[in-house]
Protein backbone atom coordinates (compact mmCIF):
# COMPACT_ATOMS: atom_id res chain seq x y z
CA UNK A 1 0.00 0.00 0.00
CA UNK A 2 1.41 3.38 -0.90
CA UNK A 3 0.18 6.77 -0.18
CA UNK A 4 0.73 9.63 -2.49
CA UNK A 5 0.90 13.27 -1.05
CA UNK A 6 1.07 16.14 -3.55
CA UNK A 7 1.51 19.99 -3.73
CA UNK A 8 2.22 23.12 -5.77
CA UNK A 9 -0.64 23.58 -8.18
CA UNK A 10 -2.39 26.62 -8.27
CA UNK A 11 -3.39 29.50 -11.12
CA UNK A 12 -0.20 30.87 -12.86
CA UNK A 13 -0.51 33.36 -16.34
CA UNK A 14 0.66 31.74 -19.34
CA UNK A 15 4.61 31.72 -19.56
CA UNK A 16 4.91 31.10 -16.18
CA UNK A 17 6.23 28.20 -13.87
CA UNK A 18 4.79 25.97 -11.30
CA UNK A 19 6.53 23.05 -9.53
CA UNK A 20 4.71 19.89 -8.26
CA UNK A 21 5.83 18.09 -5.44
CA UNK A 22 4.77 14.46 -4.89
CA UNK A 23 6.01 12.43 -1.30
CA UNK A 24 4.96 8.49 -1.65
CA UNK A 25 4.88 6.53 1.92
CA UNK A 26 4.04 3.36 2.78
CA UNK A 27 5.32 0.02 1.16
CA UNK A 28 8.11 2.46 -0.85
CA UNK A 29 10.36 0.91 -3.13
CA UNK A 30 13.74 2.91 -4.71
CA UNK A 31 12.85 0.63 -7.28
CA UNK A 32 9.46 1.56 -8.31
CA UNK A 33 8.48 4.09 -10.48
CA UNK A 34 7.27 7.75 -10.04
CA UNK A 35 5.54 10.22 -12.24
CA UNK A 36 3.13 12.24 -13.29
CA UNK A 37 0.19 12.27 -15.11
CA UNK A 38 -2.68 14.90 -15.85
CA UNK A 39 -6.28 15.43 -17.21
CA UNK A 40 -7.99 17.82 -18.96
CA UNK A 41 -11.65 18.65 -18.50
CA UNK A 42 -13.87 16.07 -20.43
CA UNK A 43 -10.19 14.52 -21.69
CA UNK A 44 -8.60 10.59 -21.02
CA UNK A 45 -5.23 10.89 -18.40
CA UNK A 46 -2.32 11.56 -20.19
CA UNK A 47 1.31 10.51 -19.52
CA UNK A 48 3.17 13.59 -18.78
CA UNK A 49 6.76 12.78 -17.54
CA UNK A 50 7.57 9.73 -16.04
CA UNK A 51 10.73 7.49 -14.83
CA UNK A 52 10.91 3.80 -16.02
CA UNK A 53 13.42 1.13 -16.05
CA UNK A 54 16.65 2.23 -14.93
CA UNK A 55 16.34 5.63 -14.15
CA UNK A 56 15.15 6.83 -17.53
CA UNK A 57 12.53 9.17 -18.10
CA UNK A 58 9.96 9.92 -20.78
CA UNK A 59 8.32 12.85 -21.57
CA UNK A 60 5.20 13.60 -23.51
CA UNK A 61 5.89 15.54 -26.88
CA UNK A 62 4.23 18.41 -25.52
CA UNK A 63 6.38 19.23 -22.68
CA UNK A 64 9.48 18.18 -23.80
CA UNK A 65 11.86 21.62 -23.20
CA UNK A 66 9.68 23.42 -20.94
CA UNK A 67 8.93 20.34 -18.05
CA UNK A 68 11.55 18.61 -15.82
CA UNK A 69 11.01 15.58 -13.76
CA UNK A 70 13.07 15.00 -11.13
CA UNK A 71 13.30 13.08 -8.02
CA UNK A 72 14.92 12.53 -4.40
CA UNK A 73 14.80 9.03 -3.96
CA UNK A 74 15.77 9.62 0.22
CA UNK A 75 12.77 11.54 0.51
CA UNK A 76 10.58 9.24 -1.53
CA UNK A 77 9.89 12.53 -3.08
CA UNK A 78 9.45 13.67 -7.11
CA UNK A 79 8.99 16.43 -8.69
CA UNK A 80 7.81 18.16 -11.72
CA UNK A 81 9.73 21.82 -12.64
CA UNK A 82 6.72 22.99 -15.24
CA UNK A 83 8.17 26.48 -17.22
CA UNK A 84 6.83 27.86 -20.40
CA UNK A 85 3.35 27.34 -18.68
CA UNK A 86 0.50 27.35 -21.49
CA UNK A 87 -3.08 27.32 -21.60
CA UNK A 88 -3.17 23.91 -22.77
CA UNK A 89 -1.53 22.62 -20.10
CA UNK A 90 -4.49 23.49 -17.67
CA UNK A 91 -5.36 20.42 -16.10
CA UNK A 92 -5.53 18.11 -12.97
CA UNK A 93 -2.12 16.49 -12.33
CA UNK A 94 -1.86 13.44 -10.34
CA UNK A 95 1.71 11.53 -9.06
CA UNK A 96 1.70 8.19 -9.86
CA UNK A 97 3.63 5.25 -8.55
CA UNK A 98 4.12 1.87 -10.25
CA UNK A 99 4.83 -1.28 -9.09
CA UNK A 100 6.02 -3.07 -11.93
CA UNK A 101 5.64 -7.33 -12.38
CA UNK A 102 6.78 -9.54 -14.80
CA UNK A 103 4.32 -12.37 -13.52
CA UNK A 104 1.29 -10.13 -13.33
CA UNK A 105 0.24 -6.70 -14.45
CA UNK A 106 1.49 -3.78 -12.86
CA UNK A 107 -0.18 -1.66 -9.82
CA UNK A 108 -0.23 1.54 -10.44
CA UNK A 109 -1.09 3.91 -7.12
CA UNK A 110 -2.30 7.49 -7.70
CA UNK A 111 -2.51 10.77 -5.96
CA UNK A 112 -5.62 12.78 -5.13
CA UNK A 113 -4.45 15.30 -8.41
CA UNK A 114 -3.57 18.69 -8.00
CA UNK A 115 -5.49 21.81 -10.08
CA UNK A 116 -3.01 23.25 -12.36
CA UNK A 117 -4.36 26.72 -14.24
CA UNK A 118 -2.76 28.76 -16.89
CA UNK A 119 -4.55 31.41 -18.07
CA UNK A 120 -4.01 33.76 -21.20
Amino acid sequence: QVQLLESGGGLVQAGGSLRLSCVASGSVSSRDYMGWYRQAPEKQRELVATFTAGDRINYADSVKGRFTISKDSAKNTVYLQMNSLKPEDTAVYYCNYRVPSLSYFSRDYWGQGTQVTVSS
